[in-house]
């Protein structure tokens, strides 16, 4: 637990990792890391960031918040759903994603982002 107030914006990030059709920008506070992804129409993971990690799945792991847009998720099991705004996801490692629609999609990710688009 904090021992003191600490407050930080996404407008100045501490890092931002730019990729094809969008960028996560990580915010490091009170010893934890928190991501915001903002992801445009036409992104897919295994398309814009597969290359990036060189894994066959999106394996970090996210707990996340979907302020706006729309994803559709496969996991590598089968399971597929849609995601849109007010939701709520803890997907585990071994997934795909692509943003539906034309509207960017707008995450908040409390676990995983740390690792997010990184080599």
């Amino acid at each position: 637990m904090a021992t003191k107030a600490e407050f930080k914006n996404f407008l100045t990030p501490d890092e931002v990792r730019t990729f094809n059709h969008g960028k996560v920008e990580l915010v490091n506070i009170s010893g934890g890391t928190i991501g915001r992804l903002i992801l445009e129409p036409g992104w897919r993971w295994s398309e814009d960031v597969k290359p990036i990690a060189g894994t066959e799945w999106c394996t970090a792991p996210h707990f996340q918040y979907l302020v706006s847009g729309r994803l559709h998720v496969k996991m590598a099991d089968g399971n597929e759903f849609d995601l849109g705004p007010g939701d709520v996801s803890s997907l585990p490692a071994d997934h795909d994603a692509w943003v539906v629609g034309n509207e960017p999609a707008v995450l908040v990710d409390w676990f995983g982002a740390v690792n997010y688009a990184k080599s």
